[in-house]
């Protein structure tokens, strides 16, 4: 079976399931297919974090084929299977970080309906976020770099079916560079485990502030790690441009997820830190 999804995620075009953004998809005039990188190529800061991180947490099944790696996941109602690339080096970008697990959950625990939401998920990396937010009804744009689009498109391609009323799309996107040729006018912003660098974090600012209008709503769900300025970034930078509280907490596991909201005219030509 997972040779047979390989094959149909390699057919031309790819998939009908997971489009490769393109000027027509947005309707938005500035839009073109990004070649840009992304957002994950310098974290080796979170090596270490990552081998000790239980990669399988809460899979009910894992089984490794071909330097491929498939979990399977239950949330919402919905089965989930992902599968993780270990043979193109994307290194960090095939690990399933427990902050995503941790806000599939809160998604679950709260009964979140995407349903007629227009929603961009940063730094997607298996997709495993963005693809429960397409299953819950949400048009989903899924972003990473362009060496991880691959991993992303596969498993949009073995979890959405075309029968689905809602699709996704899968486009890079690199942070403080790109975001001005995407909507400014996403009704939801999902990110897990995007607060890892401190070197990364005006290039995130700028990135939500432009994706963002006033209505919309981003959740965050971010491992507290001290060391790499988490707790930095949410109670001191993010505050200057955002409202935001933490509506969910794993204490075991330190992980807090975030109600993010967009402050009110005035804060918007605040220079970035």
């Amino acid at each position: 079976m997972a040779q047979e999804l390989q094959m149909m995620a390699t057919t031309a075009g790819l998939l009908i399931r997971a489009t490769r953004c393109s000027p027509n998809k947005f309707r938005h005039p500035h839009i073109r297919l990004l070649r840009g990188g992304g957002q994950r190529s310098d974290r080796s800061s979170r090596t270490m974090q990552a081998l000790q991180e239980k990669t399988h947490a809460d899979s009910s099944d894992s089984k490794m084929e071909n330097s491929k790696l498939e979990s399977h996941y239950h949330f919402c109602g919905k089965a989930l299977t992902i599968t993780r690339d270990f043979s193109n080096n994307l290194g960090i970008s095939a690990i399933i970080w427990e902050s995503g697990l941790v806000l599939c959950r809160y998604f679950q625990q709260e009964k979140i309906d995407f349903s007629g939401k227009k929603v961009i998920e940063l730094g997607s990396g298996t997709g495993i976020v963005g693809i429960l937010a397409t299953l819950l009804g949400g048009e989903v744009t899924l972003t990473d770099q362009p060496s991880v689009l691959s991993q992303i498109e596969f498993n949009v391609a073995t979890n959405v079916p075309k029968s689905n009323p809602s699709q996704a799309m899968v486009c890079p996107l690199r942070w403080g560079e790109n975001q001005s040729e995407f909507p400014a006018d996403f009704d939801v912003i999902l990110g897990s485990d995007i607060v890892y660098s401190p070197l990364h974090f005006p290039g995130l600012i700028q990135t939500l502030r432009h994706l963002s209008s006033h209505t919309t709503v981003i959740y965050i769900s971010s491992k507290m790690r001290e060391s790499m300025g988490a707790k930095d970034f949410h109670e001191k930078i993010l505050p200057q441009y955002f409202n935001w509280e933490i509506v969910h907490r794993d204490e075991e596991k330190e992980i807090n997820v975030y109600k993010v909201t967009k402050k009110n005219s005035g804060t918007s030509d605040q220079p970035l830190p």
